[in-house]
């Protein structure tokens, strides 16, 4: 579980991405195409985006093409974009080469600064299982590898001290954030899929939790 310091474990990324990869990609294999249409909670984009801007990323990555900007809204529309005539089975082929490859670049990376973008995967496959009608969409079996890299990704982005309960998983307590002088540290009480829904950013209708001392506000990890 998450700890009070600073250590990044830089194969933790590598982690979440291949075990998404071997959870996600036969679901992918196996739904209609006409599923690939849905909206998803990232605003304008169907499932189909969501994987394409997913793959792009990834591959971005794996092929050391992060010029200024390449992550922001309009750099993603544009990666987006190209792949509007590819065939599907090219974009979830674009896909799965990402999750396989980009783990180890992402570990090379001293700077640990683009863990976060291994966490915002696991986070847009959660968009499109949601959008399938999926169950364990921001849950399931990766939680456990998504949780620490929250963590570590929630100091790193500055939000404040969180410890969050998570009612479905033995109120294990979770730290997240920074400790602020004068600020006590807010509190979460809720499941583990509202929380990473707080912090990413997610539509929060039917969701049932606690939270003090913070607003959702500042706890976005993406902005």
């Amino acid at each position: 579980m998450c700890t009070d310091d600073d250590g990044r474990d830089p194969w933790l990324p590598d982690r979440l991405l291949r075990t998404e990869r071997d959870l996600l990609m036969p679901l992918l294999r196996r739904t209609p195409e006409e599923a690939y249409e849905l909206r998803t909670a990232c605003p304008g984009w169907t499932a189909r985006q969501v994987l394409a801007h997913c793959g792009a990323a990834l591959v971005r990555i794996v092929e050391d093409r992060l010029e200024e900007g390449v992550f922001l809204p309009e750099a993603n529309a544009c990666d987006v974009a190209e792949r509007d005539d590819w065939p599907l089975a090219r974009i979830l082929d674009e896909l799965e080469r990402g999750l396989t490859e980009a783990g180890p670049v992402i570990a090379d990376r001293e700077d640990g600064r683009l863990d976060a973008v291994a966490l915002g995967e696991w986070v847009h496959a959660g968009d499109v299982r949601e959008a399938f009608g999926e169950p364990g969409a921001y849950c399931g079996e990766s939680l456990d590898l998504a949780l620490p890299l929250l963590s570590v990704t929630s100091r790193r982005r500055e939000t404040p001290r969180l410890v969050g309960v998570l009612a479905d998983r033995g109120d294990h307590p979770v730290a997240l954030g920074n400790a602020m002088e004068g600020r006590p540290e807010a509190r979460f009480h809720g499941d583990a899929a509202t929380l990473i829904r707080i912090y990413a950013g997610r539509p929060l209708v039917r969701t049932r939790y606690e939270l003090t001392g913070a607003t959702e506000q500042e706890l976005l990890i993406y902005r």
